[in-house]
């Protein structure tokens, strides 16, 4: 299993980032995807779900109307659009799978910092 996150940066409050996870070593289309974050001192916590079709998803309450998590299972690819960035959402980002409902799998994350 392999997951590579990209898309993370620096960006002003208010501001928009689209993250992305490439996925192999598994076949991505049988399995729901997570994007979990990690902030400095903090737990990781669950940010976003999708289901292997992509027909369901859930969010973390802080994030509700702010991010929307997609999947093109064409690509191999889980996303998370983020609009109305806040200080509060600056961490880490990882995608996250769980093939065979067992071990999870993380990507090596990607940096989000929001600050003017």
């Amino acid at each position: 299993v392999h997951l590579v996150e990209s898309g993370g940066g620096l960006v002003q409050p208010g501001g928009s980032l689209l993250l992305s996870c490439a996925a192999s070593g598994f076949t991505f289309s049988n399995y729901p995807m997570r994007w979990y974050r990690q902030a400095p001192g903090k737990e990781r916590e669950l940010v976003a779900f999708i289901s292997s079709l992509g027909d369901r998803t859930l969010y973390l309450d802080s994030v509700k109307g702010r991010f929307t998590i997609s999947r093109d299972n064409g690509k191999s690819t889980v996303y998370l659009q983020m609009n109305t960035l806040k200080p509060d959402d600056t961490a880490v980002y990882y995608c996250n799978v769980i093939p065979g409902g067992t071990i999870p799998y993380y990507g090596q994350g990607t940096q989000v910092t929001v600050s003017s």
